[in-house]
């Protein structure tokens, strides 16, 4: 990747990790008022805000080794914010609708910080 292509893709990235939990705060603002709702929602919400802030600290990186190791542990955010979706839609504490797309961007950064991972070994 050329310097200026790199850099469009780390910003639109940071952007798009942005976005991501902002979206997962109006799902979270959404969620009825029961108790596993509440339970689960705390797990969801504090995966989801985890993906743009590690993506942060990914970009701040000081070496090859801590890029990998913070890049790691978005990964492992976004997939557990994933799963949290996966668990509110499956318990029918918010219909599959409101979620499709909330678990296809989950997915989608996914599968793209996953390949950013395997391009830097």
């Amino acid at each position: 990747m050329e310097g200026i292509e790199k850099n469009q893709f780390v910003s639109s990235l940071q952007d798009r990790t942005k976005s991501f939990v902002l979206r997962s705060i109006k799902v979270f603002k959404a969620l009825p008022s029961t108790e596993e709702a509440r339970i689960i929602g705390k797990q969801f919400l504090r995966s989801a805000s985890s993906v743009g802030a590690n993506y942060r600290a990914v970009c701040r990186s000081r070496s090859q080794n801590e890029f990998f190791a913070k890049l790691s542990v978005t990964i492992e955010e976004a997939d557990e914010s994933l799963f949290w979706l996966e668990i509110i839609a499956e318990a029918g504490i918010l219909p599959i609708e409101k979620l499709n797309s909330l678990m296809t961007e989950a997915e989608e950064l996914v599968k793209i910080l996953s390949k950013a991972r395997k391009n830097t070994r």
